[in-house]
């Protein structure tokens, strides 16, 4: 299979990094419009990058396509991409820009739009979704996530990738990362109330602040807290009813349930294997990113089956970050 990788920043060189370890039966390439990213990307993984899509088109007859850049330009790359009959894997778009045509357009031409959301491929979420579907009771929950916003990239300004915007804000993405799982586990949510803020003296446009107060068609209620000021990076879950008790710091090896009985906590171990990159938090794995593009190549082969993440369950998630002024 021949891939094209666009846009060659840290994404998208961890999706060739990823693929070519683990998938002999690929040929990739890169584009981006930075000679020095290509020149970087050339040197690492030594595969052709070129500057334009459409000279990467030209020259190679590519069936599938990773879209890497930065959230704003999405659209446009995707329907570009499904007028040439290319199958599309696109990180999180943050906006709903062209949603419907896009939807429209994959569906008449029987192609692929699928979408990363890699927190739904953690094992952890995997589990703590078990358990509560067994638990069969109303359930209550508090998140912290958040990381101090010149954290996120050290090796560049945060003013100068898409953070930086107002319509791709940092709290914005958080949410966008957390919320799929969270509604997936916990429903479709009923009412919601929000507090935020600007506590910091970071150079931002945009709160730097959110904290949610959900409360879910089913019963379950959560506080959900995202920032861009937290200076330890932080993803802190605690999930609790009358007979369950989860505990979770985001690192594969911080879950926990409490056993009634022995009134002690557990640890649950999931991980034979854990594979980290040492820019990113210790809460950052890669193990996940990796599962979401073995999915996307195993949809590939199936036709008939349907994403684990689409465009229409992204709307929905769009639709309630939209509710949230200045989000």
């Amino acid at each position: 299979m021949k891939i094209g990788i666009i846009g060659l920043g840290s994404m998208g060189k961890r999706r060739i990094r990823l693929i070519k370890e683990n998938f002999d039966a690929t040929e990739i390439f890169g584009v981006d419009i930075s000679e020095d990213r290509r020149n970087e990307v050339n040197n690492l993984f030594n595969i052709t990058t070129y500057e334009s899509i459409d000279l990467l088109l030209e020259n190679h007859k590519i069936e599938s396509v990773f879209i890497c850049t930065s959230p704003l330009s999405h659209s446009n790359i995707i329907l570009n991409l499904l007028e040439k009959n290319i199958n599309i894997f696109t990180e999180l778009n943050l906006v709903d820009d062209n949603y419907k045509m896009i939807m429209e357009n994959s569906s008449k031409k029987g192609l692929l739009c699928f979408l990363s959301s890699t927190m739904l491929y953690r094992k952890e979420i995997e589990f703590i979704e078990k358990k509560i579907q067994n638990s069969n009771e109303k359930i209550a929950y508090r998140y912290h996530v958040g990381q101090y916003l010149p954290d996120w990239h050290p090796w560049e300004k945060y003013k100068d990738f898409f953070v930086g915007n107002k319509r791709t804000n940092g709290c914005r993405e958080l949410l966008a990362i957390e919320l799929p799982w969270i509604i997936k586990i916990f429903g479709i949510v009923k009412k919601m109330t929000i507090i935020k803020d600007k506590i910091s003296k970071l150079n931002l446009n945009y709160d730097d602040i959110y904290l949610l107060m959900l409360e879910h068609e089913n019963g379950c209620k959560g506080m959900i807290n995202v920032d861009v000021v937290s200076r330890e990076a932080i993803r802190n879950l605690e999930i609790y009813s009358e007979n369950l008790h989860i505990f979770w710091n985001g690192t594969p090896n911080s879950l926990e349930i409490y056993n009634i009985n022995t009134k002690n906590r557990e640890k649950i171990n999931l991980y034979k294997d854990i594979e980290q990159d040492s820019r990113y938090a210790k809460n950052i794995i890669e193990n996940a990113y990796l599962e979401e593009i073995r999915e996307f190549f195993e949809t590939l082969k199936s036709k008939n089956r349907e994403p684990r993440y689409g465009f229409k369950d992204d709307l929905y998630i769009i639709s309630l970050m939209n509710r949230i002024e200045g989000i």
